[in-house]
């Protein structure tokens, strides 16, 4: 048996880079894959090969920062399965590398409607599935920008740093329950993202994004025992205290 044998999992970002590759290797772990992402041809495609390899996927195209669509998802995932087990909170936007008062506001508006207020919707609209799990994870993606301050990120950095709160105010509300919530810093990844962020730096010197697959998949697995912390991927561990990645757990 497949170690996520059963399971019911949705990846959102999840027609290309970080989000496809955590889809797979999901599906190829057992899960059933509910894959969102803005491009139905996209997600099509990723489903295809997902089957193609012996998983299942349902592919869900939505725009995640539109509460209608969270909300017909979360209504989908209710009647066809009656619960979630985990949830990847991955789409994200970069908001361009500018000053901070440069960034445009309908720039800045929208960066944070997808690093912060669609995860803000999912978790909304999904709760009550998560919760009927017998072990809810959740896993969204952050970044050492949250808190490196890095000049001209100001908008991802801002964001990212929301998003950071967010995701540790809810794992406190949840404490008493299965649910675990988790951050992950993925480090430079090869992706469009980190090649729109960094012009001409070379790809093939950074991680993939199949690389990071499989420390997706730990993390949301039911024996995953940590909640409301950091898991650095550059470090291999979780990070005991935001913004300091040098602080480990021991054997975490």
């Amino acid at each position: 048996m497949k170690p996520l044998e059963n399971r019911i999992a949705v990846v959102t970002g999840a027609s290309r880079g970080i989000g496809a590759a955590a889809a797979s290797a999901l599906a190829a772990a057992g899960a059933h894959v509910i894959t969102v992402a803005r491009s139905a041809e996209a997600l099509e495609q990723s489903a295809r090969a997902i089957e193609a390899a012996g998983g299942v996927c349902t592919p869900f195209p939505a725009d995640i920062t539109r509460p209608d669509a969270v909300a017909a998802l979360a209504k989908m995932v209710g009647e066809r399965f009656g619960r979630l087990d985990m949830l990847f909170g991955n789409a994200g936007a970069l908001g361009g590398v500018l000053p901070v008062t440069g960034i445009d506001d309908a720039v800045w508006q929208a960066t944070f409607a997808v690093n912060v207020t669609a995860n803000f919707l999912l978790l909304k609209a999904l709760d009550g599935l998560l919760r009927r799990s017998d072990a809810g994870r959740v896993l969204f993606v952050s970044s050492g920008a949250a808190w490196k301050a890095n000049p001209r990120w100001g908008v991802y950095s801002v964001s990212k740093a929301a998003l950071e709160v967010l995701a540790r105010t809810y794992a406190a509300e949840v404490a008493d329950t299965p649910v675990k919530v988790m951050l992950l810093s993925p480090g430079p990844i090869r992706t469009g993202m980190r090649a729109e962020a960094v012009p001409g730096e070379d790809p093939n010197t950074l991680k993939t994004p199949e690389d990071l697959a499989p420390h997706i998949v730990r993390l949301l697995s039911p024996d995953w025992p940590h909640t409301g912390k950091i898991y650095d991927f550059p470090a291999g561990g979780v990070v005991k205290n935001p913004g300091v990645p040098q602080a480990m757990d021991a054997g975490a």
